[in-house]
This record gives C-alpha cells, sequence and structure tokens, in this order.
C-alpha cells in the first residue's frame, strides 16, 4: 500500500483538480441574471469560472476528443465490450454503417461545446460594463484568458467536423455553417490576442493560485500547433494571413527561451499509472496547458470528474495498479512495435498484459482485444482492487477519475519548433530522444519523417496523433490508419478491415449529430462519407 498511499499524498500536493478545487471552486453563475451581474470585477472572475468549467465539461458526454482521436488514428482500435453496440467501431473504421443506431454518438459534445462557447461570448460581450477600477491588466487578462478558452473550444470544433456555425456573441441563432477559414481567424486573432496580452511571468515564478489558468506560454504553444495543422490540413502557406510560418516558430522560441518549462527528466514521471511514489505531479514543469478535473462528479448535475478515461481501462478488471474500465480504445499492436526495446516511452505508455504477467481474465467480455491498454490514461486501483477514485470521495469509478488531461507539453513545443525549422531544431530533437532513450541515445538526423515518427512515440494515448496524421495529407493519413488485421471479439480471432476508401471519403471528419441537422431545419449539413 506504500506507493498508492504515496501518489494520493502527492495528487494532494499538486494538484488543485484533486484535493480541493481551488480556482474551480466557484458557484455556477448561470443562474444570475445579466441586470445584476457583469457589475464587479469579482463577477468578471466568477464568469471567468464558468469559461473553464465549460471547458471542463465538454467531453463530460459523448466521445471525448482524446479517447476519439486515440481511435481514429493508427494507434487503438475501438474496443469496448463484446456485447456492445458498435459505436466505437463505427469510429474505428469510418464507416457509419457499422452502426447506423450511433448517427448521434457526438450529440453531446456538439452541446457541450456550443454551451461553453456561449459562456466564452457573454463574458467578452460583457467585460466593457464591468468597473476594474483603473486595474487594465487584470481585465486584459480576463480577456486573454477567455479568448484562448474560446480559441480551444473552436479548434477542437473545426477539426472534429470541419465547418460549423461561427458564433461570437452570446446567441442561440440558427446560423449555417462558417467556411473552416472564418472560424480560423477567430481562432488565431483570439490566441494572438492571448499570447500578446497575458504577463510574460515564468513557470517557477507563478504563483500556485494561478495552476490550471491560461499562461502566455500555452496561448504562443497553441499558435504553434494550429499552424502547423491548418497549413497541413489545408494546403496553406501561412494561417489564414495571419501568422506566418516565422512568426508561428517566434512564439514557440519565446516559449523555450522564456517559459520556464522544461522537460522532466524522467518520462514515466509524467503519468500517474506509469511512476506510482515518482509521479511529479500535474503542475509540474513540463505541463503547459492541462484541462482539469475532479473527483466530485455526480449525478445530480456535478460534472467535474474526468467521465472518459474509464473508457481507456481494462475491460472489467483491475490489477495494481490500474483499475477496471470499459475497454474502449484498446492499443493497436502496431504501436507497440514501433517502440524499440530501449525506448523507455514504451513501458510508460502502453499496458502490456504478456510483459507485466497480467492475469487478465476478461477476454470473454472484450471486444478486439489485443493485449495492451492505454497507460497514460488509466484508471488506478489499490493492491486489494478498490478504486482509487472512490477511495478519495468520488461516487463511483466511472464518473469520478479526477486525472488531468495534459493537452500542451514542453516536449511538444521542442518538437513543432524543431519542424518548423529552428536554429537549434537538431537540439531539441535530440533533447525529447535523449531523454527517452537515456544511455542507449544514439543521435538521429534531424528531418520532418524523423520528426513525426518521434511525435507518434512522444505523445501515443495523448491524442495527438490522428491529427499529426491528417496534416500530411488525407492519402497519407488514410494509408497510415487503413489495415486488415485479426482481433480476439469475446476471445474469438476475429477479421477486422479499416477501408482507406472511407477515410478518405469523410476527409477525415467526423458526422454531425444527425439531431442537430434536424434541429437546425437542415441549415447544417452532413460531412461527407457520413
Amino acid at each position: 500500500m506504500k506507493k498508492i498511499h504515496q501518489y494520493i499524498l502527492a495528487v494532494c500536493l499538486f494538484s488543485t483538480a484533486a484535493c480541493s478545487k481551488s480556482f474551480l471552486d466557484t458557484e455556477d453563475v448561470t443562474n444570475a441574471t445579466e441586470q445584476n451581474f457583469y457589475k464587479t470585477p469579482n463577477d468578471a472572475y466568477k464568469a471567468l469560472v464558468g469559461a473553464y468549467d465549460g471547458l471542463q465539461r465538454v467531453w463530460a458526454d459523448g466521445v471525448a476528443l482524446p479517447l476519439a482521436a486515440e481511435i481514429l488514428s493508427d494507434n487503438a482500435y475501438g474496443g469496448t465490450g463484446n456485447s456492445d453496440g458498435f459505436g466505437f467501431q463505427l469510429l474505428d473504421e469510418f464507416d457509419k454503417l457499422r452502426s447506423p443506431a450511433d448517427q448521434n454518438i457526438y450529440s453531446g459534445n456538439w452541446i457541450a461545446y456550443y454551451k461553453a462557447i456561449y459562456r466564452c461570448n457573454m463574458l467578452l460581450g460583457k467585460i466593457d460594463e464591468i468597473d476594474f477600477k483603473g486595474d487594465e491588466e487584470l481585465r486584459m487578462q480576463y480577456i486573454a484568458e477567455t479568448r484562448f478558452i474560446r480559441a480551444y473550444l473552436y479548434f477542437d470544433m473545426v477539426r472534429l467536423w470541419g465547418n460549423i456555425p461561427l458564433l461570437t456573441t452570446p446567441s442561440t441563432e440558427n446560423l449555417p455553417p462558417a467556411s473552416a477559414d472564418e472560424v480560423y481567424q477567430v481562432i488565431t486573432e483570439d490566441l494572438v490576442y492571448a499570447a500578446e496580452n497575458l504577463p510574460a511571468i515564468a513557470r517557477p515564478a507563478q504563483p500556485a493560485a494561478s495552476f490550471g489558468r491560461v499562461t502566455r506560454w500555452a496561448a504562443a504553444s497553441m499558435i504553434g500547433r494550429v499552424y502547423l495543422y491548418y497549413t497541413g490540413y489545408y494546403g496553406k502557406a501561412d494561417l489564414v494571413g495571419l501568422v506566418t510560418k516565422t512568426q508561428a516558430l517566434g512564439y514557440l522560441e519565446e516559449v523555450i527561451s522564456g517559459s520556464g518549462h522544461e522537460l522532466l527528466s524522467d518520462f514515466s514521471h509524467l503519468w500517474p499509472a506509469a511512476s506510482l511514489d515518482d509521479f511529479a505531479g500535474e503542475d509540474n514543469l513540463e505541463t503547459i496547458f492541462s484541462i482539469r478535473y475532479t473527483y466530485t462528479s455526480d449525478y445530480d448535475g456535478n460534472t467535474d470528474g474526468n467521465h472518459w478515461m474509464v473508457m481507456m481501462g481494462m475491460r472489467e478488471q483491475s490489477s495494481f495498479p490500474y483499475g477496471n474500465g470499459w475497454g474502449g480504445s484498446t492499443v493497436n499492436p502496431k504501436l507497440w512495435n514501433a517502440f524499440s526495446a530501449t525506448d523507455t516511452r514504451k513501458s510508460a505508455s502502453i499496458i502490456s498484459i504478456a510483459d507485466e504477467e497480467i492475469d487478465f481474465t476478461m477476454k470473454a467480455n472484450q471486444r478486439e482485444y489485443t493485449g495492451f491498454y492505454n497507460k497514460k490514461y488509466s484508471p488506478m486501483s489499490d493492491e486489494a482492487g478498490n478504486s482509487l477514485a472512490v477511495k478519495l470521495g468520488a461516487v463511483n469509478f466511472m464518473i469520478g477519475q479526477f486525472q488531468d488531461y495534459t493537452a500542451i507539453r514542453y516536449a511538444d513545443v521542442l518538437l513543432m519548433a524543431a519542424e518548423l525549422g529552428a536554429a537549434n531544431a537538431q537540439d531539441y530533437f535530440d533533447k525529447v530522444r535523449q531523454r527517452a532513450y537515456g544511455n542507449n541515445f544514439t543521435s538521429l538526423a534531424v528531418s520532418q519523417e524523423n520528426i513525426m515518427k518521434e511525435r507518434r512515440l512522444e505523445f501515443a494515448g495523448e491524442g495527438i496523433r490522428y491529427w499529426d496524421l491528417l496534416r500530411q495529407g488525407i492519402d497519407a493519413a488514410a494509408a497510415a490508419i487503413a489495415e486488415s488485421t485479426i482481433v480476439e471479439n469475446g476471445g474469438v480471432a476475429t477479421a477486422k478491415t479499416i477501408a482507406a476508401d472511407k477515410i478518405k471519403q469523410t476527409m477525415g471528419l467526423q458526422q454531425i449529430p444527425n439531431t442537430q441537422i434536424t434541429l437546425s431545419n437542415n441549415v447544417l449539413v452532413q460531412n461527407a462519407g457520413w
């Protein structure tokens, strides 16, 4: 029990998301009316917390983007229970005929994203009415944080669904889809504003109470991510005419030189299930931005927990330190085999049933069993098999998981800067690999191909691989994802096919919920291939 006790202590010491809600611990402001609210800086603060809360809730229902992106990529299969519906296979195989009943699989996400956008737009629309008593810096900070959150939300949505309604005011108007360029213009303007107006406070000097909030470094890092995706997926030379390649690199270099963020010395220390008593905490120096969770979710409207991580867990079985879950997103053996034996990220990223000598007895209940599960976002248990989330006070293991989602890590900044042609590209690339291989490190020439291979290994299981594939072009993505293989469904060897043509037909976009198309009186248009 020593290790699990130390992990609980580490979570309490290092994560405001686990043992106290801290920044998120503010009463929901949606019960206040526009007439009696938005008057004081404290009102603005509460509304800002409401915007963060909106971001926290977008994956409480439907299919969480980190989970979906792993399934959509070549990293994982749909999995789930052998007697479950085939919704996750619909995603995995880009084929609506696999589960015609799941035309609304993303419905909860769509609704939650637009609710979160509404909160951001409401605060931005009302902030000029608030008397900040001459504190212009505080006013700009609140605007910048809110605009980052809005940009983050829209970037998720435009990558997932393509052309979507674009709302920049607190409206519920039934708008036709905007062009992707129009959405990206708002995203870019919001991120540039945030990067230019948030204070340049290096990580060690940031007050502990600010952990979990948007920083200048998070905004600058996101500009690099958005630039690379937009220019790659759409084949453009710059980011909607607002950010050039040189400027995108400049933002990343600012993070590298001035943020105070750095790589942890041991990759496994980033992940609770991989390190236990050596876990560095969720506010470690490598974390640039995370979506924070607590174990306090219930079925009465509190949705502060990580509701999606249970899908990553081993199907209906615990094996210390791993807790049980629903067996979604079973890891593709191709990913396990992509790691070399000397890469320390291999065992830190993936649970190998055979290598860890786990007596897995639930094959009969697992669809698309591969012998591998996601370790980075695995639920956890104690040595007696009890859910760690429940031990901390959660209602149950399904909605009470509390591990934050690490949205941006410093390693990503280094690899993005190398990809954009930084003068120190080889050094940045080497730093990431030196940590992974330790004494077994050998230099590898920095190149686009090698960077993409490295990104797959570095961010395996984190919901990044799919977007990295798409920005290499739909043909390249389809070729990487498509396969004909054998999986175990209920312990029985079963053929599985992911067809490249299905992926190409959709252009990598997902289906808009059919209910939303109906509610819009067909103002919304379903994406091709769905």
